[in-house]
């Protein structure tokens, strides 16, 4: 859990030159250091009182001679690089790295609307060291709602080298996933992604982006509601965000229950159906071959089952 911390709490009179100033507005003079938009949070959540009485609206005019108090709370941002003891399911660890296997829904990187919670967060807490490297040694990263495996480095030497490696696409990155219609028995996505200038929380299959390669391996088909499921095992040939989703949702295949690129919920699934099942690469420091194999977590497992694949029957095709 988070360390509790000390809140600074700061009074002041209204001087005639603040007579009719907006709240909001005189507090930023009192609190220069914050913004105007967490000052106006701290009035709503009942941080600020005007002559001992709370004031729960940032409009509200000031008159001179009033004391206004203030608990300035510090900002979720800055709560954000803080460890906390988090439930991280590392399944390899040594001096230099550790391997977990992300639950379905953490965020790894701290960002809007998830400054707590999140891998970072866990790996602060589990190893301080991490608080010395670039993003706590995570290196590379998985979308909220996709599980599976990531490697994480735990000194400047082994980050460094790990950073090379997966530039030079020499960590090896292999998913299962089940997505709408029949996908062919062997494919290669080769398109490139970029931004969608659209939606900007979107990636799309656009000329110009980054070169983006994906191939996809049928490992079985199924039925639901009439309506055609393949699962698939899909190897990386590069980590661009959103790649399988979107490459796969271009090919006419969306994953299910990845309502951003178009994939209908479908087996009680409440997020994309993509866990990171396979990770392998060469021991940064020491050189040795390392992999790592993840089994299905339960919402994913249970979806296999029902299409009639049997979770025992997904070996990842050889590649």
């Amino acid at each position: 859990m988070p360390v509790a911390e000390e809140v600074e709490v700061r009074e002041a009179e209204v001087q005639a030159d603040g007579h009719g100033m907006r709240l909001d507005r005189w507090l930023v003079q009192l609190a220069p250091e914050f913004s105007r938009n967490h000052l106006q949070s701290l009035v709503e959540r009942g941080c600020v009182s005007v002559d001992g009485q709370a004031v729960t609206k940032d409009s509200r005019k000031l008159k001179a001679g009033e004391r206004v108090r203030v608990e300035l709370q510090p900002t979720e941002e800055s709560r954000a690089f803080r460890a906390e003891v988090l439930d991280l399911a590392v399944i390899y660890e040594d001096e230099h790295l550790l391997v977990l296997n992300k639950a379905p829904g953490m965020v790894v990187h701290p960002a809007a609307g998830n400054w707590s919670g999140t891998v970072m967060n866990g790996l602060l807490a589990r190893h301080p060291a991490a608080a010395t490297l670039p993003r706590a040694g995570i290196v590379h990263r998985l979308d909220k709602d996709t599980s599976g495996l990531m490697v994480v480095g735990k000194t400047l030497e082994a980050v460094t080298a790990l950073v090379r490696m997966i530039a030079a696409r020499e960590v090896h990155r292999e998913y299962l996933a089940l997505a709408w219609g029949s996908v062919p028995e062997e494919a290669v996505v080769d398109a490139p992604l970029r931004r969608d200038p659209v939606s900007r929380v979107k990636m799309a299959v656009l000329s110009g982006g980054k070169p983006s390669r994906t191939d996809v391996y049928l490992l079985g088909r199924g039925e639901v509601a009439g309506r055609a499921v393949s699962g698939v095992h899909c190897v990386l040939h590069s980590g661009r965000t959103h790649q399988i989703r979107v490459h796969l949702a271009h090919e006419g295949h969306p994953l299910l229950a990845d309502t951003l690129y178009g994939g209908a919920p479908a087996l009680g699934l409440e997020r994309q159906a993509l866990h990171a099942a396979r990770l392998s690469f060469a021991h940064p420091i020491g050189g040795q071959a390392l992999q790592f194999d993840a089994p299905l977590p339960q919402d994913l497992a249970s979806a296999w089952e029902n299409l009639g694949f049997g979770v025992d029957a997904l070996p990842l095709r050889s590649t």
